[in-house]
């Protein structure tokens, strides 16, 4: 019965190599469509370079520091950068270098934070994503994933910045 203030995307997210480690968490300050574009002779072209509309939404820095100083208070590893958004995971480390090198400081890929971006957008309402790390971005190595340690994280970081949004 109450409008909502605040759109928030939760979850467990690949972490690159040097950015964000298994177990940490990642706040987002840029939600990037990080594959939706067009592939070219030239390489990877993003809907902004086409000139079809943005793939990047910035986060509220104001709140994405508060929440970051709480998750700190709190004994918790936070990176903040941008957070990609893929429609298809990461497979390969050649594959996770391109991303790296096309978006410089990006500390995790995930699959659902800039559609909730692009809703929180449509309604004017700021829009934040945390994830925990649960593996690394590149070859799929599933016995090295990590997902209840994550989710045990994103729960610790979910109480401590429950008072920043309060």
């Amino acid at each position: 019965e109450q409008p909502y203030r605040l759109v928030i995307s939760a979850g467990i997210a690949g972490g690159f190599a040097g950015a964000a480690e298994l177990g940490e968490l990642a706040l987002a300050d840029r939600i990037i469509a990080a594959d939706l574009g067009a592939e070219t002779p030239d390489g990877f072209a993003s809907v902004d370079e086409l000139g079809f509309g943005s793939s990047s939404i910035e986060s509220d820095a104001a709140l994405v520091e508060r929440c970051r100083q709480a998750l700190e208070a709190a004994g918790l590893t936070v990176r903040v950068g941008p957070l990609l958004t893929v429609s298809t995971v990461t497979g390969s480390a050649e594959s996770a270098e391109l991303l790296v090198r096309r978006i410089p400081g990006a500390v995790a890929e995930a699959m659902e934070g800039y559609g909730a971006a692009v809703a929180a957008q449509a309604r004017s309402l700021p829009v934040l994503e945390l994830r925990a790390i649960s593996n690394m971005v590149g070859p799929r190595d599933r016995l090295a994933w990590r997902i209840k340690e994550a989710l045990d994280a994103l729960a610790d970081g979910a109480a401590a910045i429950r008072e920043v949004l309060a």
